[in-house]
Parts: C-alpha cells; sequence; structure tokens
C-alpha cells in the first residue's frame, strides 16, 4: 500500500541537532531549513530550557521550566540560519552538551491575522501544521486566529509581558481543563479556553485569566495540527507493565513528549538523535532544569509508533492516561511505497 497525503521528508519541517559549546560563538548545521521555533537545553548539567522564534525575535527568550516573563538576550540565539543557527556564549559554554529542536514555519516574523475578534501576528506552515501566534490580550472572552486552516489539536500559551505559568491546550484532555508546561500537575479544571473547543480558524480566550488574556498583556501561542506522516497527538493508558503499550503514529518517531495527565509527573522529551537504538533511555523534562537522565525508563521507537518498555514511573503507571506529541523522523510508507526501518 502506498502512502498519499504526508510529508515524505519530515526533516524538512522538524529536526534535532545536537551540539557541543565552545565557549564563543559557534554555527549549528544540519537542520535542513531555517527554524523559526527553536528549543534548547544543557544536556551534561542544570540550566533552564531556552524557547526562541521568529515572531517574537531571536533575542527574546522564554523558559518552559519557569514563569518567568520574556527576557531579551543577544548572546543566546545569534541568528536563524539556512540549515540551523548560530548561537552565543549562554547556551554554548564550552565543553557542554546540548540538544536544540527545531520546528519550520513560514520563515518570516508573521503576518496580520484578523480571523479572532483579536487581531494576531501568525507564522504558519499549513503543510505541516505548525503555527506560531503573536497577541495582546483584552481582558475579556476572545478568539485569536492561528492561520492553520484546520483545527489544532495541542496549543501552548505563555505570557510574555509578566510572570504566569505555560497553560497547555489538547483535545485529550477538553476544552475545560489545562495541564501546564512548567508543573508536573495533573489535567485540571480551567476557564483559559471559555468551554469552547478551537476550530480551523481561531482558538478561544477568557481574558479572566492572566495566563492566557490579561489586557494589555502581550501573548504566544505554539500551535500544532495533526498531519498524516509528519505529526500525531494522542493518548494512552498505563498498565504498569514491561511489556506496555504501543502507540500507532504512522511513522517512525523523531520526537516524543509525554504527560502524565492522571497524576502529577514531569514532562518527558525523547528523540532519536540523543539515543540512536533501542531501549531510548535518555530523556529531559520541560518543567526542569536538570541534566539529561541517561537510564531512564525506556521506550523503543520504531518504524509505525512507539512501545513503551518500563514499568510505573512518568511513562506507565496502571490506569493512568498519558498524552503524547509525537513527530517524524519518516512516514511508516512514503508516497513511493518505500517503509521506513525498524531501528
Amino acid at each position: 500500500m502506498s502512502y498519499t497525503n504526508g510529508l515524505d521528508k519530515p526533516s524538512d519541517y522538524f529536526n534535532t541537532v545536537l551540539y557541543t559549546g565552545n565557549g564563543s560563538t559557534q554555527s549549528i548545521t544540519g537542520v535542513n531549513f531555517q527554524p523559526d521555533f527553536n528549543w534548547i537545553k544543557h544536556r551534561n548539567g542544570t540550566s533552564w530550557h531556552t524557547l526562541t522564534d521568529s515572531v517574537r525575535g531571536i533575542s527574546k527568550n522564554l523558559f518552559s521550566n519557569e514563569t518567568n516573563a520574556e527576557v531579551t538576550n543577544a548572546l543566546r540565539i545569534l541568528s536563524f540560519d539556512s540549515d540551523g543557527l548560530t548561537v552565543g556564549n549562554d547556551v554554548n559554554n564550552s565543553g557542554n552538551t546540548y540538544v536544540a529542536w527545531n520546528w519550520l514555519a513560514d520563515n518570516t516574523s508573521g503576518s496580520s491575522n484578523t480571523d479572532g475578534s483579536i487581531t494576531s501576528t501568525v507564522s504558519a506552515n499549513t503543510t505541516s501544521g505548525f503555527s506560531i501566534v503573536s497577541y495582546t490580550g483584552n481582558g475579556s472572552v476572545a478568539t485569536v486566529g492561528h492561520g492553520l486552516g484546520v483545527t489544532p489539536k495541542i496549543f501552548i500559551v505563555k505570557n510574555r509581558t509578566s510572570s504566569n505559568s505555560w497553560p497547555v491546550y489538547s483535545s485529550m484532555t477538553g476544552n475545560g481543563n489545562k495541564l501546564l508546561l512548567n508543573s508536573t500537575g495533573a489535567s485540571s479544571s480551567s476557564g483559559n479556553w471559555n468551554s469552547t473547543s478551537p476550530t480551523s480558524s481561531v482558538f478561544t480566550i477568557n481574558g479572566a485569566s492572566g495566563e492566557v488574556g490579561a489586557s494589555g498583556n502581550n501573548y504566544i501561542a505554539y500551535c500544532f495540527a495533526e498531519k498524516k506522516g509528519f505529526s500525531k497527538f494522542g493518548s494512552y493508558t498505563g498498565n504498569n507493565n514491561a511489556d506496555g503499550s504501543f502507540i500507532y503514529t504512522g511513522f517512525k518517531p523523531a520526537f516524543i513528549l509525554i504527560k502524565n495527565t492522571t497524576a502529577a509527573a514531569d514532562w518527558h522529551i525523547r528523540d532519536n538523535k540523543r539515543d540512536t537504538y533501542n531501549a531510548s533511555t535518555h530523556f529531559l523534562l520541560p518543567n526542569l532544569s536538570d541534566a539529561e537522565v541517561t537510564l531512564g525508563e525506556k521506550i523503543d521507537l520504531l518504524s509505525n509508533g512507539f512501545k513503551i518498555r518500563q514499568t510505573g514511573g512518568k511513562l506507565n503507571d496502571s490506569g493512568n492516561v498519558y498524552i503524547y506529541m509525537a513527530f517524524a523522523e519518516n512516514p511508516f510508507v512514503t508516497s513511493t511505497g518505500i517503509p521506513a526501518c525498524a531501528r
């Protein structure tokens, strides 16, 4: 069976690169495109996650493990380049190892979007289902255009102006709930989305919450819609067995973000560059500044999905529901009929 209506080369839209700091300025190549959204983490030591995008500008930084407002620092990301980025000393300390996760939007600082009651600035890639959305809250219930043309299944919001958490909407937990990217907390009741699911053009915010819409505060949102062969967002239920769930994605995963929605637990990131064979045991925690765990809970990254190989812990407590975001290394079968190979 041939593969159709998908992305044959996912690395044109998402890619992970690893590098070792040199204590000065360094050009990081091998991304395959000019990033619009970049997320960097120091692996072999404690430091904050650094998130940068082309809409806010390369000197504007946010930190997934902290509630801090946006800071301006010209010593972290110096430029987004045609095959990667140039980093400065603050994410390039000599001898430190780093991982950089990169997404492509439309390689611009965004354009005006008037689909919602609030005018937003949007950089969107409708092929890969990813957009970066900047807007200013008005203190009321409002809608914000996201530019995807299809309904996002997940979006992550951060108040840039003041200290607030990182609320996460997912279709798996519903429009009356939220998760917090900076927190271990389980899914909890929230009015952030005004009990309204996003549409193919807008998402809804309740400005009574400083997390998503305080009057005069500036916000950034990262929005993700599912695209066959490139991304899959869903859930599974833990069984507390080393023969854990197999999660079908339709592609070989390059990146997986997992969160327990039932009980308090850390967020959890795996990728195909830090672990090049099974079982994958290296992981990082978006809600913590901790160094990479190198002998962690086991996952197999397979040609058409991933399988949990660990009892309990962050990935497989019995009866607990976990959500995941997965991005592809290769589709299971390309448009030419060539299947992806297992690791």
